[in-house]
């Protein structure tokens, strides 16, 4: 996140004050959730006319799963009330749609924003994560959905300017959320850190963030407030290290089960890690890394020392214990899936950012150990 402010949480938001008396925004648009009224940063905008000055105009029409239509709405919503910068609060969901505003804004509204050629925006974007888990905070990423198909998102533009990290905003989070994003970070950090896009800086933020989240991830669901704080950090970090290395197979099955079982991102991500990651290690001769086969064993090495592990095998085991330890399953009979939808929903960008070599017979196998069912 080259050149961009972190803005840190304090008791009054005062620092939240200096930025937008330095911003001078006259009608800020405030993309959030319904929730955000119970929260305290929510009545920190509704007070926020009548301490500074500034109006806000809330968005809130979007589904988890956000859809263009929505941004198109949000897009119309800041122009018809004239506003000047964009704020966010929220989790990936608000994040994205928020990115989509500021990046569609400047565009041509008489055609379709995904079908023109994305320009720089000059919007000031500012945000604040309400979970700990995505990192979109720190990327230039967003993903929505046009009739049902996910579309992804990748410019400058969708980088915020600045980020405020409050710790106190997970306070209210369910356990089950907690799980979710927890894995949903741990999954970033390994997966940026396999990347045949990796860099030392990405492996770096990776480090970090996968020693933040096995030292405080008991914590994190315990809602102590410390460990809060760390795993907001540690889902921060996650996001600046695949904002450079990008995600890998992991994430590229993982989109389906959402949808199709209803179960969390993180927690699909998890499941599908875990097989991916256990299929490479059995394959380290389909090694796609130009950096060389002898490099990404050097690599899950590192994961393993990262860890606290003797060796590669054990970290495999520990990332299960986890997973076990949380309760994360899945249970479906053979019957009631669809293995060919399963295999065919695989987006083959990411997994051009895998090491290892992945065919169709292989995710296909993959998704069979993810239930436990019998190959095809």
């Amino acid at each position: 996140m080259n050149g961009q402010l972190k803005v840190e949480a304090d008791k009054d938001y005062l620092g939240m004050d200096a930025y937008l008396i330095r911003q001078a925004p006259k009608r800020i648009l405030l993309v959030c959730g319904k929730s955000v009224s119970l929260l305290k940063i929510g009545k920190y905008f509704e007070t926020l006319e009548s301490r500074l000055g500034i109006s806000v105009v809330t968005f809130q029409g979007f589904s988890p799963n956000p859809e263009y239509e929505s941004v198109e709405q949000g897009v119309r919503c800041y122009r018809e009330s004239d506003c000047d910068m964009i704020v966010a609060v929220g989790g990936g969901s608000a994040m994205d749609v928020a990115k989509c505003i500021r990046l569609f804004v400047p565009m041509d509204p008489s055609e379709s924003y995904l079908k023109q050629k994305m320009q720089p925006s000059e919007i000031p974007f500012f945000v604040i994560p309400t979970t700990a888990g995505t990192g979109s905070e720190a990327t230039h990423f967003a993903v929505i959905y046009v009739q049902g198909k996910k579309q992804s998102i990748a410019h400058e533009t969708c980088l915020p300017d600045a980020v405020m990290l409050d710790a106190s905003l997970l306070d209210s989070l369910p356990l089950y959320q907690r799980k979710a994003t927890c894995m949903d970070a741990l999954c970033h950090a390994l997966e940026s850190y396999w990347s045949v896009r990796s860099t030392e800086e990405s492996k770096e933020y990776a480090k970090e963030a996968i020693q933040l989240i096995l030292k405080h991830a008991k914590g994190y669901l315990e809602n102590q407030g410390i460990a809060n704080e760390k795993m907001l950090m540690a889902a921060h970090l996650a996001g600046k290290a695949i904002n450079i290395a990008r995600t890998t197979a992991g994430h590229a099955l993982c989109y389906k089960l959402t949808s199709l079982y209803g179960i969390a991102h993180g927690h699909a991500a998890a499941l599908c890690v875990r097989e991916v990651w256990r299929y490479m290690l059995a394959h380290l001769e389909l090694c796609r890394d130009v950096r060389g086969r002898e490099y990404l064993e050097c690599i899950f090495a590192e994961i393993a020392d990262v860890m606290g592990c003797e060796d590669k095998e054990e970290a495999l085991d520990r990332f299960e214990a986890i997973i076990q330890s949380m309760d994360l399953g899945i249970e479906k009979g053979d019957n009631e899936i669809c293995w060919k939808e399963l295999v065919g929903s695989v987006n083959v960008e990411r997994l051009n950012n895998s090491p290892v070599v992945l065919t169709e017979s292989a995710i296909d196998e993959i998704y069979h150990r993810i239930f436990g069912g019998c190959l095809s």
